[in-house]
Formats: structure tokens, sequence, C-alpha cells
């Protein structure tokens, strides 16, 4: 995530930070460089913009400038982009058959209980992370959210919340049903108080559970600057009740923050977390029926499909299509 430092702070921008990670190695026999090739070539097939893919020193891939793609992840990616239509069908474009990944790589429905590591963080970045846990929790979520200090007992997944340098985050997607394992979080945040660093740490667990920037499709919105991340990269899928269009300030996952946030979810940030993770205390929508989310003839919020399509494409709702 990037931090806008608007006048109330200092009119200098300040790009997302740079992650020091432990190399891919020996994956499938491939190498790091062999690894980070096929990422990038998978991530250029399926839409992604090279401007908006970059591969940092340690072989790691990131996108949207806070986002992790690993080699799993993009073969995903692959899958759904180079699905073509059966005879016969409306064509469905490779742009939107690449955005259903977005809502199908969600945590899964048997994922409970998703712990926080936050042993390596103090002072405001451990408030921050404290914070940005029970905003979560208090919504009542499919899964809870609990911080530990590095046991795993009792978790169903793990995110390890991982100091670094700078004053932004990144993380990653979800990959085979479980969150993605980390979070990045600068200290330099410290120096802009705890709201602050509640915002970053809740928008980077946003993206560990499934979510893309608000603003994908001008990131100038939040950032005060740039343009599109690709029509099939951050953002495409619309979650239905939620705004098409984005504002300064209108969700916690807009690409780029100022001083003066909150830390709080925005009515359309909870919104979008009913409709994929049900809400009520458990209950709610489930995200992958037809009838319960008013998704007739179109997509799902879990990613399957309603319309008459899906027979032949193989990707119906449990009650679709109808």
């Amino acid at each position: 995530m990037m931090m806008k430092k608007t006048w109330m702070i200092a009119s200098v921008f300040a790009l997302g930070c740079s992650v020091e990670s432990e190399p891919i190695d020996d994956v499938e026999g491939l190498d790091q460089d062999d690894v980070t090739l096929e990422i990038v070539d998978n991530l250029r097939e399926v839409g992604f913009p090279d401007s908006e893919i970059e591969v940092r020193d340690d072989g790691l891939v990131f996108v949207g400038g806070d986002a992790e793609v690993n080699l799993e992840a993009s073969r995903e990616m692959l899958g759904f982009s180079a699905r073509e239509p059966m005879e016969g069908d409306s064509p469905r474009e490779t742009a939107d058959a690449f955005r259903q990944y977005r809502t199908n790589n969600l945590v899964s429905a048997s994922v409970d209980v998703i712990c926080i590591d936050g042993s390596s963080f103090n002072g405001t970045l451990s408030t921050g992370l404290n914070f940005a846990i029970d905003n979560y929790n208090a919504l009542g979520l499919g899964f809870s959210m609990q911080r530990t200090n590095g046991s795993t007992a009792g978790c169903d997944a793990e995110i390890v919340a991982i100091p670094t340098g700078g004053t932004g985050g990144s993380a990653g997607f979800p990959s085979g049903g479980q969150p993605y394992g980390q979070i990045f979080i600068g200290t330099g945040l410290a120096n802009f108080g705890n709201n602050v660093a509640e915002h970053v740490i809740a928008h980077e667990l946003g993206h560990c559970i499934g979510f893309r920037h608000t603003d994908w499709f001008n990131r100038s919105i939040s950032c005060g600057s740039g343009g599109s991340e690709g029509q099939s990269s951050v953002g495409a899928v619309h979650i239905p009740g939620t705004p098409t269009g984005a504002n300064f300030g209108g969700s916690l996952m807009n690409a780029c923050f100022n001083g003066g946030v909150d830390g709080e979810f925005t009515a359309s940030d909870i919104t979008a977390l009913n409709a994929l993770y049900g809400g009520g205390g458990g209950g709610g929508a489930d995200p992958d029926s037809c009838q319960q989310t008013n998704s007739c003839g179109g997509q799902a919020p879990g990613g399957c499909w309603c319309d008459n399509q899906c027979v032949g494409f193989g990707d119906c709702c449990s009650d679709g299509p109808c």
C-alpha cells in the first residue's frame, strides 16, 4: 500500500516499501530465476500491463504496488484466463474469465480461525494490529481473527506480521483456500499514530483474504497520480451492492492513503466483506448461492456462476443456473 502525504503532512509522495523475504527455491525443481520468469510470463498472458509488474531484488513478484503473486497463484490465474467459451455460447471475454479468479481464490469456508502472529510488533504497530483485528471480528464474519505470539494451536490458517522499512505495507493474495501468509508493515508508520497503522494493517489483511484495490481503474483517485492497474487485474470483479466507482477516502482498500485516515471500514467495505464472507454473526448470504445473493443470470460473489453458460463451463453455483 502506498502512502499519499497531503499538505497535512508534506507535499511528498512515498512509494510502497521494499520487502525483504526469503528467496524462492526448489519449486518443482525450478530455481528462483525460473520461478520468477514463469510468474512474470503468466501475469503478462492474463493481461497485467508491464507497468504494474514489479520484480524485486529477492526475486519476488508484486502487482499493484503491494501484492505479491507466487507461482501457484499465477498458474491459477492463467487457468481461468485461458478458458474459452463453448460453441453456441455467448462469449465471455478473456478478461472476465480472469476476473473470476479474484473471487474464486477467497479463503475457504473451512477456515474458521485465522491466527495473526504479531510477536514482532510493538508500540504503535502492535496497537494498530489489535485495532485492525478487532474491526474484522466486530463484523461477525464466517471466520475470526486471533492474535498470537507464534503458536498455531487452534489455528486453521496463520498470517505472520513482519516489520519492515518505510511507511507502507505489502502482502499477497489467497491460494488453495488459505489466506496469504505474511503482511509486511513499515515501521515508519509509528510516526503517524495508531489510526494510520490500523488502516495499513487492515488494508494488507484485506489483500490476504482476497480484496483488491478499490480504485484499480484510476490510481490517481487516491494516489494523486497514476492510471489503471489493468482491466483484468486489481479490483476488476465488482462485488454486488458496492459502488462501481471510487473516491478518495471511500474505501480502506484504496491504493493510497494519507495521515488523516481513521483506520475504520467504510460502509462499502462492510458490504463487500459481508457479501464474500457472510456477516451477521457468521450468518448472512452464502457467497456461492445464486438465490441468496440475487445473482441469477450473472456471477455470485463467491465466484461461481448463475447463468445458462455455467453448465458448459462447469462453474455453476450449487443452486444455479437460474
